[in-house]
Parts: structure tokens; C-alpha cells; sequence
């Protein structure tokens, strides 16, 4: 990891975040499509015929992040999705009036990408 960053001219803290990202969201996507507790979950949100559409933008997302180790502009445009996508995120949770520890993955997910989006992609 640090001599990709370094081959890109970014702090390993940064490259770190990228990939955990990729690596996070490439877990929920798949789990939108494979664990029922997941399937459950969007049941619960009100949201369960968008599920294999989210589940596909966040498997996207991550593809784009990993391929803006080499191509950042894509990189860029992954994160600013997935910051989008946490933020409806939130929205759900806020409109489901889950409690502030349910809703706080989703709105640390949306800074994690909004930062990634802005920040030493360019």
C-alpha cells in the first residue's frame, strides 16, 4: 500500500482510507444480494425494491475507488457517488426515525466519501 501511494503521491493515511472504503463497500453490496439479515434490512427501511440497485452502486463505488488508484478521476467520481448514496442513507434512517447509534454509520460513511471526492484525487 505505501509505495502505491507514494507511485500517486499520497500519504499512506490516505490510500488507507480509499481502500477501506473499496473494501466496505464492496461487503454491503454484496451483502444486499446475499445475506437475508441485509434483505431484512431494507424490508425495515421501507426501501427493499431498491435494494439490488444500491447493493449495484455500492459494488460500483468500490470498483471506482480501486481504480482510482490508477485513474483518480473515476476514483473521485466513486466517491462523490457513495457520498450521495450515505446521504440518502441518513435520509432513510432520519425518515424512519432510527436512533442517533443506528444512523451514525451511514453519516460517517458520507464524510469518509465526501472527503475522499474533495481530496487529493485531483
Amino acid at each position: 500500500m505505501r509505495n502505491l501511494a507514494n507511485a500517486l503521491n499520497w500519504s499512506p493515511v490516505h490510500a488507507s482510507l480509499v481502500f477501506f472504503s473499496a473494501i466496505s463497500f464492496l461487503g454491503f453490496g454484496l451483502a444486499c444480494f446475499f445475506w437475508p439479515s441485509m434483505q431484512r434490512e431494507y424490508v425495515r427501511y421501507g426501501v427493499s425494491k431498491f435494494r439490488n440497485l444500491v447493493g449495484g452502486l455500492q459494488i460500483a463505488g468500490a470498483l471506482g475507488l480501486l481504480v482510482g488508484f490508477t485513474l483518480p478521476l473515476i476514483g473521485q467520481l466513486a466517491a462523490a457517488g457513495l457520498a450521495l448514496l450515505m446521504i440518502a442513507g441518513v435520509g432513510v434512517r432520519i425518515h424512519i426515525k432510527d436512533s442517533l447509534v443506528q444512523t451514525l454509520p451511514a453519516a460517517i460513511y458520507f464524510g469518509l466519501n465526501a472527503y475522499l471526492a474533495v481530496a487529493r484525487f485531483y
